[in-house]
């Protein structure tokens, strides 16, 4: 209950002295107290009654309203029978610490309070469950229009006082109640946290509602799954499935309010495979383009395809967009599973979320996005706004709004790398925006390049984007082992064994050393040496590997070999 639903209970004798912004702060408890320090005995959410018996002078009221406000007590109320009026110490206290402040009647006691709180917070509260789950599975039995899932979680924020979100696997807000949006927001850090906990806990075939402590608060996790039957391996679908988190610790719940957000992650569930639907004639079109495309089909026939997919895709734009390529794919490390699993799917659901803007909220964003799959990958075909050109030729219309791999990674790495730990990997390549049917074809093979380029990098979840294919990292990823090993070997292993023997730091001073392109003058300022002891470092090098490293070749040899170690 509410403190304003005290206020406004006549029978209660309480009048309010300050704190009228705060009364829709939550009562879970009532405590009477004439303690100095109460701290011990208060969890937060209280209304503290007093008789003010601990106040001796003017600068106890400081102390004492300190204590409460960090104990997080919803109000305070001070009898009036023992005293004339509250003293105005208590009431500045009060308002320097945000407290809500009462005043109690002296022909109302205590008990009398007392009684009607608790009465408020647990009977009357237990004995209307019944009818809340009631209204809930009403809902979930309703159309489109009769509840998505703000309404449910407001109904939760109502009802029961709990803050809850619903999240996408990369912790994106998808949905919240009215009472969440009244509270403090939460933020991407803490949403990332608890999706990547949500993930871990699901892999690992732990059962529902997961208590996940972050931000300073404690959550409770609840898995979203399909009304219909579970996949035979739960990894089908547990990188893709929403969950919904409530502020509370579910831990100590009764049997009928646990019933009650189990239904309410059904009627979700509900919601969530009508906009699954909604999908399937943008994955269709996806499907149709992504065929004609490695088909080797006439650009004519492409373009006529992509004119069908643009107002489905990018309505209200006027003009043809232009076109981003991303692929992606999920890699098991167990061989049995990848026989048994095929990833296309799975990865299709991931670059579907994962293409969506972390700041977005909502389903809508990801009504946009067409992702298609095969067998073992998924190609998403992003759409751009078509931008006047820009004043600079060199620079593509509607390169501003283009994706890039870096902030495409950032968005979804933290949560899905607990998804996916000790089972697989999840990789992207983005490529650049094109403008016609001609385009999409290099599009495909620049994005699939990037990803090949992303799986050679450590981690669970990496990416990769066209800027990175005109340089030697391209190149170096394809490097057979053996051939890796053997040329980083004849021109290293020298130079390590001598620092192992000598600790000459001749590694860091050749690195060093080609970092500063060769310039002596640079090269001992960042090293902290003169330059007679760099040169002679630089000439035990040549010694030991018979190399010149006033030569271009003998420099470029050996920063492949550095950055193949």
């Amino acid at each position: 209950m509410r403190l304003r639903a005290l206020l406004e209970t006549d029978a209660l004798g309480l009048r309010l002295l300050g704190g009228e912004d705060e009364l829709d702060r939550t009562v879970r408890g009532v405590m009477t107290t004439d303690l100095r320090d109460p701290s011990r005995y208060l969890s937060g959410g209280e209304l503290v009654l007093t008789g003010l018996a601990w106040r001796r002078e003017p600068a106890d009221s400081e102390r004492f309203v300190r204590i409460l406000a960090t104990a997080g007590v919803a109000g305070l109320a001070a009898g009036e029978a023992e005293i004339s009026s509250t003293p105005d110490d208590l009431i500045e206290a009060c308002a320097r610490h945000r407290l809500p402040l009462f005043s109690v009647d002296e022909t109302v006691s205590f008990a009398s309070i007392t009684e009607h709180v608790v009465r408020q917070v647990s009977g009357e509260r237990a004995g209307d469950l019944a009818a809340v789950v009631d209204r809930h599975r009403r809902l979930m039995t309703s159309g489109p229009a009769g509840g998505g899932p703000e309404v449910v979680l407001d109904l939760l924020g109502s009802d029961l006082d709990l803050r809850a979100w619903v999240l996408s696997p990369t912790g994106r807000p998808i949905a919240g109640s009215s009472l969440a949006g009244a509270g403090p927001a939460l933020s991407s850090e803490v949403s990332a946290v608890l999706a990547g906990e949500h993930l871990a806990a699901a892999r690992s075939g732990r059962r529902g509602p997961h208590r996940v402590t972050a931000g300073g608060a404690t959550y409770s996790l609840f898995p979203i799954h399909g009304t219909s039957a579970g996949p035979a391996d739960p990894r089908e679908t547990v990188l893709s499935d929403w969950l919904l988190a409530v502020e509370a610790d579910a831990g100590d719940w009764p049997a009928e309010r646990l019933d009650l957000l189990h239904g309410v992650t059904q009627l979700i569930a509900v919601e969530r495979e009508r906009r699954e639907a909604a999908r399937t004639v943008r994955r269709r079109l996806a499907q149709e383009v992504l065929e004609l495309v490695q088909s080797n089909a006439a650009p004519a026939e492409i373009a006529a395809r992509l004119r069908v997919a643009a107002p489905v895709l990018a309505p209200g734009t006027g003009a043809a967009p232009h076109w981003q390529v991303v692929v992606a794919r999920v890699e098991w490390t167990d061989g049995e599973t990848a026989a048994a699993l095929p990833s296309g799917p799975i990865a299709q659901s991931l670059l579907e979320e994962a293409l969506v803007a972390p700041d977005a909220t909502g389903t809508e964003p990801s009504e946009r996005i067409a992702v298609a799959h095969t067998d073992d990958e998924a190609v998403a075909l992003v759409p751009l706004p078509a931008a006047p050109a820009a004043p600079d030729e060199d620079r593509p219309a509607g390169a501003d709004a283009a994706l890039h791999a870096d902030a495409l990674l950032a968005a979804v790495r933290a949560p899905l790398s607990r998804g996916l730990d000790g089972d697989g990997r999840l990789t992207f390549g983005v490529s650049a925006a094109v403008h016609s049917a001609e385009g999409l074809r290099g599009a495909l093979e620049e994005a699939r390049h990037a990803r090949r380029v992303a799986a050679a990098r450590p981690g669970r979840v990496c990416a990769a984007g066209h800027q990175e294919l005109a340089s030697h990292v391209l190149l170096l990823p394809f490097v057979p082992d053996d051939v890796r090993r053997a040329f980083t070997a004849r021109l290293l292993d020298p130079l390590r064994e001598y620092d192992n023997r000598h600790r000459a730091e001749l590694i860091p001073t050749l690195e060093a050393f080609l970092d500063s392109d060769g310039s002596w003058t640079r090269c001992a300022t960042r090293l902290h040496l003169h330059v007679n002891t760099l040169r002679y470092r630089v000439g035990r090098i040549e010694q030991l590997t018979g190399r010149d490293l006033s030569r271009l070749e003998d420099k470029l040899d050996f920063f492949l070999a550095l950055r193949m170690s």
